[in-house]
């Protein structure tokens, strides 16, 4: 007989969970989740969910240690409470940026957030655009990898851009760019791009043909903007009639808002794996899509033991 599905969401991003419950016409789980006088986070799961198909929704996101101890002990608890299995969702994966050893003597935290989710007691992870497809293997669970692709062709293709070329800001994320203009039938542009160190980053050269084009750059996440900034205009400086940017993450921290209100931008469009404030959700270059049915729909098959990889075929 086929366990009970149960969908509770942390304080990471609320209103996706309950869009992804709503989806899935669900009730959300009802736990308690509060904090001592100290700053100790507390977790009570207020239902019983002995025996069933458990989804916990939490984004790493800011404030990240905070989100991420609240997902540990969210586990901790529905483990102790007897559910069958638990399955972290995880929109955003904070620390996936330190997933190797590019430098003496520093941590390969991406793997150490794996660890410390198995240890919980995670049986399965469903994560959305990690920055590093690798940090899958850190797992020794299964990984449902998502791509918010999907959403972002959609808008894209909706657009009727002219002389649509896609950007790979740097040369890492060529084989993402490549899919998204193989997908919408566009040229592709790479930006050879050197890092000088974290958050700061100088463009170097942009190769391929932009003069007198539509230039939609596409990349997993945008934190400072620093790397968005310098792509614009390496690519108006080449001859680009409007720039696009498209991200899954939206971090946005530091001087990313005052960067994207000044540069020469048509749109930024991003996804909402990671919730905006009030105040940045005033921007508007800024153009918001909702993963949540896509979530939903990759929960719905890992509940019924369906393909997810044939949502993205």
């Amino acid at each position: 007989m086929k366990s009970e599905l149960k969908v509770f969401s942390g304080n990471g991003n609320p209103q996706l969970g309950a869009a992804i419950c709503e989806y899935l016409r669900l009730s959300p789980g009802q736990w308690k989740l509060t904090r001592f006088a100290d700053g100790e986070e507390y977790v009570q799961v207020l239902e019983n969910v002995r025996g069933t198909d458990v989804f916990v929704i939490q984004p790493t996101c800011p404030p990240v240690n905070e989100n991420l101890c609240q997902l540990l002990i969210a586990v901790d608890a529905l483990k102790r409470s007897s559910a069958a299995r638990i399955t972290a969702v995880i929109p955003y994966y904070g620390y996936a940026r330190q997933d190797r050893k590019d430098k003496p003597r520093v941590p390969i935290s991406a793997k150490l957030v794996a660890d410390l989710l198995q240890a919980a007691g995670v049986d399965r992870i469903l994560a959305m655009d990690l920055h590093a497809p690798a940090i899958q293997g850190f797992f020794d669970k299964p990984v449902d990898h998502l791509l918010a692709a999907p959403v972002l062709l959609d808008w894209i293709d909706r657009q009727r851009y002219d002389n649509l070329t896609i950007v790979s800001p740097d040369a890492g994320g060529t084989e993402r760019a490549r899919f998204y203009a193989k997908r919408l039938g566009a040229s592709l542009v790479i930006i050879d791009k050197r890092r000088v160190q974290a958050n700061v980053a100088e463009t170097m050269n942009v190769i391929g043909e932009v003069e007198g084009r539509t230039c939609v750059i596409v990349d997993d996440l945008v934190d400072t903007a620093g790397t968005l900034v310098g792509s614009v205009a390496a690519l108006k400086g080449k001859g680009a009639a409007s720039v696009v940017a498209c991200f899954t993450h939206a971090v946005l921290s530091g001087p990313a808002m005052e960067r994207l209100a000044s540069a020469d931008l048509e749109r930024v469009v991003i996804t909402d794996t990671i919730p905006l404030d009030e105040e940045k959700a005033k921007e508007p270059k800024l153009v918001v899509l909702s993963v949540a049915r896509l979530l939903g729909e990759a929960i719905a098959r890992i509940h019924s033991n369906s393909s997810v990889s044939s949502l993205f075929v």
